[in-house]
């Protein structure tokens, strides 16, 4: 069986080595927001094209669609809305509370459902380091690219969240079983252990997700381009962070809960 966990602070070095340049990005650039967030317009057109301005007047609009019929006279109107500046602040409130609120519920979630603390804040720490990748990487694209963040990328972060807690919690299941039938073995040997045992299910899992969000930031549409390209961030992050940042981070906890016993 490989001993995966020998390597843990080699792991955490690994993401930190990622984390924090984007994490010095958000600090100095943070990120840069669309009309969603800033205010603004957008039309919608029949062919799913999506236009977004800072400042665009309803006659503005109709000539522009005019404009694009006579290369395409199939070409209508969707839809055309103004949002203002005080509903983008609002739209940004609203997410960090979601997430907020999440994260709690998540924690005592799985703080019950294993009941030690150190399950429920270790998978918090791993769902944040997968936030914090995320975060990063697209503050640098915003910064170097100019690529914007909007409603479908706090969907995109929602969803992986989830995904990073439920790769987690299937590793600490398994910790969790081997610990009922091996009660004298450590928790280092437990773990290691338990990433060997998933290992194959979860890459392989992972990786069915990741072919396909592959294949939708390549072909697919301009609109949905950077929402698949943030969750294809995050699913590998996540399928990371759940063998070689949670059970770490688990594994170190109980070396410290021992050495503070040693020395009391």
């Amino acid at each position: 069986m490989i001993n995966w966990l020998k390597l843990r602070y080699l792991y955490l070095a690994l993401s930190l080595l990622i984390i924090i340049p984007g994490a010095i990005s958000l600090a100095r650039f943070g990120l840069k927001l669309s009309i969603d967030f800033t205010g603004g317009s957008v039309l919608t057109l029949s062919d799913s094209t999506i236009i977004r301005q800072k400042d665009m007047t309803q006659q503005q609009a109709d000539e522009m669609v005019g404009k694009l019929k006579e290369k395409n006279k199939d070409l209508k109107m969707v839809s055309f809305e103004t949002l203002g500046p005080s509903l983008g602040q609002e739209t940004i409130k609203k997410t960090i509370y979601a997430v907020l609120l999440a994260s709690l519920l998540i924690l005592i979630h799985i703080t019950r459902a294993f009941k030690q603390l150190k399950f429920g804040v270790c998978a918090l720490l791993a769902m944040l380091h997968d936030s914090l990748v995320l975060l990063g990487i697209f503050s640098l694209l915003g910064h170097f690219f100019g690529i914007e963040v909007d409603l479908l990328f706090v969907t995109a972060t929602l969803t992986v969240l989830s995904f990073s807690v439920h790769d987690t919690i299937v590793v600490y299941d398994r910790i969790r079983e081997l610990q009922k039938r091996h009660s004298n073995e450590s928790v280092y040997d437990l773990a290691n252990q338990a990433v060997s045992e998933t290992m194959i299910r979860s890459l392989n899992n992972s990786l069915t997700i990741i072919f396909m969000l592959l294949a939708l930031f390549l072909l697919g549409g301009a609109s949905t381009r950077f929402f698949a390209l943030a969750l294809l961030i995050g699913t590998i992050s996540g399928s990371y962070s759940s063998p070689f940042t949670a059970v770490p981070l688990l594994v170190i906890w109980d070396d410290l809960r021992k050495s503070r016993g040693r020395t009391s």
